[in-house]
């Protein structure tokens, strides 16, 4: 099994839900599927949805929810 790295595209705060009373995205162990999305990457008060890239029948987190993130730092692995 190969796994794959679901990077930042942007520095800031990461977030796995779209608002605090939702349900997240992906929890881990969940499908993804190459544009599904992950999470959003918040800068300056706007928000940028990250996506999969990737098809895989797992996801593992690697940051929590608002967690500070650097651009090019991985959020998740994919298990393709």
């Amino acid at each position: 099994m190969s796994k794959a790295e679901i990077k930042s595209p942007l520095p800031g705060m990461f977030y796995r839900r779209p608002s605090p009373d939702s349900a997240p995205f992906k929890n881990d162990g969940d499908s993804v599927s190459a544009d599904d999305v992950i999470g959003l990457v918040e800068v300056m008060k706007s928000f940028h949805e990250v996506t999969a890239g990737i098809d895989g029948k797992a996801i593992r987190f690697l940051v929590d929810d608002a967690d500070a993130i650097m651009a090019g730092q991985a959020l998740a692995e994919v298990e393709a």
